[in-house]
């Protein structure tokens, strides 16, 4: 059963919820995209072997976590990770991250290369520096209202995420839209922030990890391109496409939840899975 904690460190209060293994092994730390709680992973962790324990939190600002005093960045934000991780007792752990929070992934993979065992790219791409989505796209991304409003979250779905949200974009309501744990529109903000200039493509011939990138085939917001790059740039990367849109690791977790359960679970880190 899943535990939610109240985690302090770095002077920041922190909601974390825990998922239990029944089995030893390093926990699935589970990075957001911009603007959503814990809550929106909650399809994915369900397909989550239950042998593998999963860690989520809200970024500060967003969700259950109160604003921070000052601004954040990546390399502060995995600091404060992996604070949290020493206060639940976790000397090592794999990593996944979805979109926003799939730079997240990578700064954590970068920062604590001893302790993040493997690496789980989704719907993501390497920040700055990367093949942008068409600017049409881009301009329904930097406001949270599609996170306030589900009648204008439902009118963007099929064109902001692709995939199955084009046949069915009335499910985006129950995807994305959960009012009780927003947050304040600053924290949307100061995520918006924290990516600003940032990139991770020096950094990706330094990340050794075993890496397992998933990406949509029809995705707005990241373009396959992008992830087609990070697999020549990681050292040890497998790309896994998969067919729907930006929002597949909720809306194909049940095709996703087990290749990410064997991948973390294999010997090598290879996914049994896997196509380019």
């Amino acid at each position: 059963m899943t535990r939610f904690l109240r985690v302090r460190v770095l002077g920041q209060d922190v909601r974390v919820a825990v998922r239990p293994g029944t089995a030893p092994g390093p926990p699935l730390v589970l990075c957001n995209g911009i603007g959503a709680s814990l809550d929106l992973l909650q399809p994915f962790v369900d397909e989550v072997d239950p042998r593998i324990e999963v860690v989520r939190f809200d970024v500060p600002g967003v969700g259950g976590s109160p604003l921070p005093k000052v601004p954040y960045n990546f390399p502060t934000l995995a600091c404060l990770i992996g604070r949290i991780l020493d206060e639940l007792g976790y000397d090592r752990f794999d990593t996944l991250g979805i979109s926003w929070g799939g730079g997240l992934a990578q700064q954590l993979a970068f920062q604590h290369p001893r302790r993040c065992r493997r690496l789980v790219l989704a719907s993501t791409a390497t920040g700055s520096l990367m093949v942008p989505a068409n600017p049409l796209v881009l301009a329904k991304m930097v406001t949270p209202r599609r996170y306030r409003d589900p009648d204008y979250a439902k009118s963007i779905a099929a064109q902001l995420y692709g995939g199955r949200m084009r046949q069915r974009p009335g499910e985006v309501r129950h995807v994305v839209y959960e009012q009780e744990r927003l947050g304040p529109s600053t924290g949307y903000f100061l995520q918006l922030l924290a990516g600003l200039g940032w990139t991770s493509l020096p950094a990706l011939p330094l990340i050794r990890q075993p890496t397992l990138i998933l990406a949509g085939n029809d995705d707005p917001i990241i373009p396959l391109v992008n992830a087609r790059i990070m697999r020549l740039l990681l050292p040890n990367a497998t790309l896994h496409v998969y067919d729907d849109g930006h929002l597949g690791l909720l809306t194909s977790a049940d095709e996703l939840g087990p290749i990410v359960s064997g991948f973390l679970a294999s010997r090598a880190g290879e996914c049994a899975s896997s196509n380019s």
